[in-house]
């Protein structure tokens, strides 16, 4: 009750997060964190969105920055919002240009892992990054990758790598 009435009487607009889940010879890319939140852990290569930048300029932007990598054809893979952050993140599936990429500032380790291998106990924002992998994982297993709609729920007072501290309360594909 006391978030509801902060929120009606200092209303604030949510923050688009925008990323890429980018393949390359069957693997996808992931980097782990240099800074807080969740310092050490893997995640998506994924960041706020700018002004003047759509959000695939974004998107692509922040894999350069995070991973040093170029990648191209960005389609829209996944919308998830966080209601209780204020957050909608979009993720977009794209490809490597070349099999080059290194650690940004934001993060300490780049790798590139296969469906099998990811590394599921060391997360940040796991809701988020599990999510989007699982269901990655069951569209390329399925032979066909389609559009996924999302809402987290995230348990108040919660870590971003609480892998327990969420639920998908709504999940539409198309």
């Amino acid at each position: 009750m006391e978030l509801m009435l902060d929120l009606l009487m200092y209303p604030k607009n949510p923050k688009m997060v925008v990323g890429c889940l980018t393949e390359h010879d069957n693997k996808v890319l992931l980097c782990k964190r240099n800074i807080q939140p969740s310092y050490g852990l893997w995640i998506l290569p994924a960041g706020y969105l700018e002004i003047c930048e759509s959000d695939s300029e974004g998107a692509i932007r922040e894999t350069c920055e995070e991973v040093s990598a170029e990648v191209e054809s960005a389609s829209p893979f996944a919308q998830l919002d966080i209601p209780l952050i204020g957050q909608t993140y979009i993720i977009f599936l794209t490809k490597l240009k070349k099999p080059h990429f290194s650690p940004g500032p934001e993060s300490f380790e780049s790798w590139l892992f296969s469906l099998n291998d990811i590394p599921c106990d060391s997360w940040s924002f796991s809701g988020l990054s599990l999510y989007v992998l699982n269901i990655y994982t069951e569209d390329v297993k399925a032979g066909i990758l389609r559009f996924h709609y999302g809402t987290i729920n995230k348990r108040p007072g919660t870590s971003p790598s609480d892998v327990h501290a969420f639920t998908l309360d709504y999940h539409l594909q198309s």
